[in-house]
């Protein structure tokens, strides 16, 4: 028997748009629907590879049946020549065939930076099908002008334009639109990009949305109107969320802090929070917070012998050592230290390979100072309690890591699936009973 430790990737389907097939996924089933207008590039399968996004998506279809697709053009979505990219028009065209073929009446309607201004004008062209409208780091004018100076300049525009042109294939403007990001969402941003256009028609996009400008169709919507923005996002100026609260009549403004251009990027909570209640019409209560996460035991082997051997007062001291190694590590990978246990620790990363980077990091190092470690690396779904983390994935790491040898991390086979092209080698240990869990589990140790 095999676990599944997450939900599987929603099934892809298509919706026919005058000839053109646009592909779309159904999240969850709750008693509203939630329609997500992605921005410059989407993949609608590639997005599940992100533990955070998958997790954000998770979380909006906690309440509501979501409804997510690649826009004409990119993704799964059929290709167009980049000649003949579409325009707003065409794609507001797109997006009421996707809500047809659903079975979708009315919807709210949540528009992220490019995919902003497309959720604006269908608002303002179909308000009868328009519950609410949600805009997240968006603009109604994607460059400056002199009547309009809230948004990028000319200047700025270009330097991106030429990245584009020059660096397709790379992970374009991360560090503008995930500042402080590591290198496994920077190779995530790259793929994702590459399986969303080809670099003509990355290059023809950038153009097309040079052009972009809305701001007459602001005054005609009529529909309750959510902007949120966060104050420090480089990529749409918090200026331009401001203009077009102003011009939506009725419209609410929320600044949150942050200078994340992703929404699943930073704290996303407060964001999460703040949809739901504007969609359902209510504060959503104390609920547990769910995430993926890979959790990741370590332990000092032979510890009780080697505290013996050594003393009270050295064995202190090389512990504490031994925990300052661990902490730096973690918080070095962008992992978080949950707690001690004992002469061990518990700690969690939203990516598995970076876990396993982590522990080979601290393996070594400890190593140095006369101490070997083993540990076991789990994949799952988890809940986040006070600081703490609870959930069956906890024990499947900490049962793996009773597997273990000296100097060995042992991990479950969603850890390695999810780790392909990251570097991280494994080799097959065998199917084992782990106490406490159901089924036979095929674990891999990490080598190198």
């Amino acid at each position: 028997m095999t676990a599944t430790p997450f939900p599987s990737i929603p099934q892809t389907r298509y919706a026919d748009s005058g000839g053109v097939s646009i592909a779309y996924q159904v999240v969850g089933d709750g008693p509203i629907d939630v329609v997500m207008v992605p921005g410059f590039g989407s993949h609608l399968e590639r997005a599940w590879e992100l533990p955070r996004l998958a997790h954000y998506y998770h979380r909006l279809s906690s309440f509501a049946r979501l409804i997510l697709l690649d826009k004409r053009g990119t993704g799964l979505s059929d290709r167009v020549a980049p000649d003949a990219l579409p325009g707003i028009e065409q794609r507001k065209d797109d997006l009421k065939a996707v809500m047809d073929e659903v079975g979708i009446e009315r919807a709210s309607l949540i528009g992220h930076s490019d995919g902003g201004p497309l959720a604006m004008l269908f608002a303002a062209t179909y308000p009868g099908r328009v519950e609410n409208l949600v805009l997240i780091g968006t603009y109604s004018k994607r460059v400056s002008a002199p009547d309009h100076v809230q948004a990028l300049s000319p200047e700025f525009y270009e330097g991106f334009a030429t990245e584009v042109a020059e660096h397709w294939g790379d992970p374009i403007a991360v560090d503008l639109l995930a500042p402080g990001s590591d290198p496994d969402f920077h190779r995530w941003w790259a793929a994702s990009l590459r399986g969303s256009m080809s670099p003509a028609a990355a290059r023809a996009m950038v153009a097309m949305n040079a052009a972009i400008d809305v701001r007459e169709a602001l005054p005609a919507i009529h529909v309750p109107t959510l902007v949120i923005h966060r104050t420090g996002d480089a990529a749409t100026p918090v200026e331009g969320g401001r203009f077009i609260a102003e011009q939506i009549e009725g419209a609410k403004l929320l600044e949150l802090p942050g200078a994340d251009h992703f929404p699943w990027m930073g704290d996303s909570e407060p964001l999460l929070v703040a949809i739901e209640e504007f969609v359902t019409g209510e504060r959503p209560g104390s609920v547990p917070n769910q995430v993926l996460a890979s959790v990741l035991f370590t332990d000092i082997v032979s510890s009780t012998e080697k505290a013996a051997l050594l003393g009270d007062r050295e064995w202190t001291s090389l512990l504490k050592t031994h925990d300052g190694i661990v902490a730096a590590e973690v918080s070095r990978h962008g992992g978080r230290e949950v707690k001690h246990t004992g002469d061990g620790s518990l700690s969690v990363f939203e990516g598995p390979a970076r876990a396993a980077r982590c522990w080979m990091s601290i393996a070594g190092r400890v190593g140095e100072i006369g101490v070997a470690i083993r540990g076991g690396l789990h994949t799952s779904e988890v809940e986040l309690v006070d600081g703490d983390v609870r959930g069956l994935g906890v024990h499947i790491a900490a049962r793996l890591m009773g597997l273990a040898a000296p100097g060995e991390l042992i991990v479950s086979s969603v850890v390695r699936d999810l780790s392909v092209g990251s570097g991280v080698a494994f080799i097959e240990r065998g199917r084992h009973e782990l106490r406490g869990v159901p089924g036979e589990w095929l674990v891999y140790a990490v080598t190198g």
